[in-house]
């Protein structure tokens, strides 16, 4: 291990300074499905809000909004009045429990209700340790989600970023909600670009402590680390392939910035692009048969896609003359960028099919995109009324949210994919 660098397994207890649950969200969705989440009986005993976390989940979303609840406390095993929760024109109806087990584990137990049908929805139970909680409180909004909208929850996955405070850098792993932070490295020199694998296991990383960009893949279970690449020249913006076979990088082997192959348990490099510009931040799209990148062959940075083998490259931004920093949909549909809009940096989606592109938030220093696993939300970094901060916003641009972050200056999200 090189002197002043630590790298941590991700299995202990969170930073005190994400101990405490928060959540910012603004706007109003166009189709919201109204919910109500009765208090869980044995809640106030636990050492989280597990309602209070699934109803900020699913707030977070978009999609669904919280329906101020009747009464006291509903647990799971009895059929609830239904008719105070149609008055308050809530759809549907979230009860449960959390018991303490005998082996200290908690038994985090709910059912989900038809209100306007009457019906049972069903309900499952997690087991799980104490430092679990707040995962168990994911999952309950990850099968809530799911059930009410068809659509698979992002609400247990995690997301890594950046943060530099002082001359410290810090890599974080923490819950989609940007609590329960864990530092992955800390290091006195910069890091950046951390990219998940596609089972998220490992991230890929960039970090400086050579005094030189080397890419480094990192264990997250573990805390082990392995070189990936440190070649001649620079060595940066790892992306990997959707199969996990693949990292896709930008090297300076022949002088130049190009894109490169590189055997994800390593091997020589096999170059991608061959122009004379400047190619780098490459992102496979998800069926692993193209590669978005950004170069400035055409004078300015500009985002292009070309064969994930190398060839002929295709322009795909044509709105403003600075365009970075792509990020494709796990479905294909959409691309998130970055684009300079008079001096100021903002976040753009681009519909792959139609090409039509649309600003979605209204800051001026976003940078660093990344889809949520289920293409319905983007995580980024941005300043917001003075302050450095991590958001989500849903695709559609309507429903913003801060979520926790450690403190200064925060930077390059990536959104993890569904824990398998």
């Amino acid at each position: 291990m090189v002197a002043g660098v630590s790298a941590l397994m991700l299995t202990g207890a969170a930073s005190t300074a994400h101990a405490q649950f928060r959540v910012e969200v603004s706007g109003v969705g166009l189709t919201q499905i109204p919910i109500a989440i009765a208090p869980f009986r044995g809640g106030e005993a636990a050492p989280q809000n597990v309602a209070a976390i699934v109803q900020a989940d699913l707030e977070r979303s978009g999609l669904l909004r919280a329906v101020p609840p009747v009464g006291g406390a509903l647990d799971e095993t009895s059929r609830p009045d239904l008719a105070p929760w149609r008055e308050r024109q809530a759809d549907a109806l979230l009860t449960g429990s959390i018991t303490r087990l005998a082996d200290g584990r908690y038994d985090v137990r709910f059912r989900l209700w038809d209100v306007v049908r009457a019906q049972d929805l069903g309900g499952l139970s997690f087991p799980v340790p104490v430092g679990d909680l707040r995962l168990a409180a994911h999952r309950v909004a990850d099968h809530v989600y799911e059930k009410l909208t068809g659509d698979k929850g992002v609400f247990s996955t995690r997301v890594a970023y950046v943060s530099k405070q002082g001359a410290r850098y810090n890599l974080w792993v923490a819950d989609a909600d940007g609590e329960n932070a864990q530092a992955a490295l800390t290091s006195p020199e910069p890091i950046i670009s951390p990219a998940w694998s596609p089972n998220g296991s490992q991230l890929a990383y960039v970090s400086f402590e050579a005094r030189k960009p080397v890419i480094y893949a990192h264990d997250v279970a573990t805390g082990r680390r392995r070189l990936l690449a440190n070649f001649r020249g620079s060595n940066s913006a790892p992306a990997w392939s959707p199969d996990g076979r693949q990292v896709v990088a930008t090297l300076t082997l022949g002088g130049q910035s190009q894109l490169y192959a590189l055997d994800a348990n390593g091997g020589e490099p096999r170059r991608l692009t061959q122009s004379s510009s400047i190619d780098t931040e490459p992102a496979f799209a998800p069926d692993g048969r193209t590669i978005y990148f950004v170069s400035d062959r055409g004078g300015s940075p500009q985002i292009y896609r070309m064969p994930a083998q190398g060839g002929n490259a295709e322009r795909v931004t044509f709105t403003g003359n600075y365009n970075i920093s792509p990020s494709p949909s796990a479905d294909g549909r959409w691309l998130a960028y970055v684009s300079r809009v008079g001096g100021a940096f903002k976040l753009y989606v681009l519909d792959l099919q139609s090409g039509q592109s649309n600003p979605l938030t209204d800051t001026t220093a976003d940078e660093s995109p990344s889809f949520a696993p289920n293409s319905r939300m983007i995580v980024y970094a941005t300043r917001q009324q003075g302050r450095e901060a991590l958001m989500t916003i849903t695709v559609d641009g309507r429903i913003k949210a801060r979520l926790a972050s450690a403190q200064g200056d925060i930077r390059e999200p990536d959104w993890g994919p569904f824990q398998r």
